[in-house]
């Protein structure tokens, strides 16, 4: 076929490839995602690229080696060889018909010379086309391209067997459901209904890979909803889907559930900041409480807070990731007590708690208002206008990102003639609460309130 413009950057640097590859009597494909996204018209420019080909692995890394600038081995056992060249990722693998065994978390690998059998085996039809290399035949024996143009998410074989090849599927169904709205055909969602324990057997560290992919894309709400509504929420994030039932009808209080849905939307697609607005009110299920004026949840941030880090830690999040969720969850209600009575302090207060997560924070927060009154919309959106100004006022003015004591460890220590040990960093939690107090001491000041914060600690030592 005659190439479409837009795919030529693409096949200029895939066909000295694939000549190689010819020359040594293999066939090479073009596949998955840059087959698919060049059919929908979408930019190829930095994507990575997919490629299959009937070359056993160790022919595949002979074939790479001299052509990349460098070439990576972890999935050769599953068939498949990395490669950078010109800055652009390359991963080629052997054919291959594969499934994974019942109370397994690794697929039983099996590599095939027929590249039909290879696209049967892909997790959806819009997935298993592929473009042969240099003839640039499309290879579509499953209807895919019919299934793009009616936006349609189906599986290339049975979706019970599909899902029970690699029940992470069911999970990357949400991803297409969400990215690219297509609409699950019905023996698809019943699959997922049915097999969504399966996801048992899939390894952590996936499972969090593939929320992550799911959470950046421009609005992930479809798909959450998708794994909602079939019950996929309830293995990989129980603590979401128990969100359904915050709800308070005989006092009319919002459902959270679609709240939360619509923080998510509303915040800037990064994948932190999604998870924390995804998670921020986790501890409302357990903290609800009924009162003369109606529900409330009295510290749900701080339950959140830990019911997020407990989430994170089994799905096998870095530590700094987990960290970050879990204070942006612990904080986000910080905010709803500003007014016109927070001093300075209070305001130098908010800006050290959260440190370099200020900007996330205050984004949450504005997106944390759902409410359709706009009066109260618009105050809250004043409110935190006003308070980031001042902590500008007081950045400029103070040095407010990098907040420590006046006089440091050594100064201290020197001072008094102390060793290091648990009085230091007493006297340098105070010093930091007279710095976040009153703004900077100067240095003479500062030892003068050592000298004050010392005299009274040895006379109640001493009586």
């Amino acid at each position: 076929m005659d190439a479409p413009e837009r795919l030529r950057p693409l096949l200029e640097a895939v066909l000295p490839l694939a000549e190689r590859f010819a020359r040594a009597g293999h066939a090479l494909y073009l596949v998955g995602g840059s087959v698919r996204d060049a059919l929908l018209g979408r930019d190829l420019a930095d994507l990575d690229l997919d490629l299959t080909t009937d070359a056993r692995p160790e022919a595949i890394e002979a074939l790479l080696g001299p052509w990349a600038d460098a070439t990576w081995t972890q999935g050769r056992r599953f068939g498949t060889i990395g490669a950078r060249r010109r800055g652009r990722t390359f991963e080629v693998t052997t054919h291959r018909a594969e499934a994974y065994v019942p109370e397994s978390r690794k697929p039983e690998v099996r590599f095939s010379d027929d590249v039909e059998v290879d696209l049967s085996r892909r997790d959806f039809t819009v997935n298993a086309m592929a473009l042969s290399l240099p003839a640039l035949d499309l290879v579509d024996p499953h209807d895919g391209v019919a299934d793009l143009a009616a936006g349609v998410l189906r599986t290339p074989l049975d979706a019970t067997e599909s899902f029970s090849d690699d029940p992470l599927r069911m999970l990357r169904a949400a991803r297409f459901v969400a990215g690219y709205g297509f609409a699950p055909v019905p023996e698809l969602t019943e699959a997922v209904v049915k097999l969504r324990d399966r996801l048992a057997i899939v390894s952590a560290e996936r499972i969090r890979d593939e929320l992550d992919r799911l959470l950046v894309v421009a609005d992930p709400t479809p798909g959450l909803r998708f794994l909602l509504d079939t019950g996929v929420a309830e293995e990989v994030l129980p603590e979401v889907a128990a969100l359904a039932g915050a709800r308070d009808p005989l006092h009319r209080h919002k459902d959270v559930l679609a709240h939360t849905l619509a923080v998510v939307a509303r915040t800037s697609p990064r994948r932190v900041l999604r998870m924390a607005a995804l998670l921020h009110d986790v501890g409302k299920p357990r903290t609800r409480a009924f009162g003369p004026d109606g529900v409330t949840f009295h510290h749900h941030e701080v339950v959140g807070a830990r019911m997020a880090e407990r989430r994170l830690r089994e799905l096998r999040y870095p530590a700094e990731d987990l960290e970050r969720v879990r204070r942006l969850v612990e904080l986000h209600l910080r905010f709803h007590g500003y007014g016109e009575a927070w001093t300075d302090a209070a305001v130098r207060r908010y800006a050290r708690d959260a440190g370099d997560l200020l900007a996330d924070l205050n984004e949450l927060t504005r997106c944390d208002c759902t409410t359709r009154n706009r009066a109260r919309a618009d105050a809250l959106a004043r409110r935190m206008d006003d308070l980031e100004a001042r902590i500008e006022h007081l950045r400029a003015r103070e040095a407010l990102d990098a907040i420590r004591p006046d006089l440091d460890g050594h100064e201290v220590m020197d001072h008094l003639g102390l060793a290091p040990g648990p009085e230091v960093g007493a006297a340098l939690a105070h010093l930091l609460e007279l710095r976040l107090d009153e703004g900077p001491l100067g240095q003479a000041e500062a030892y003068r309130r050592l000298d004050a914060w010392w005299a009274a600690r040895r006379a109640d030592a001493g009586s």
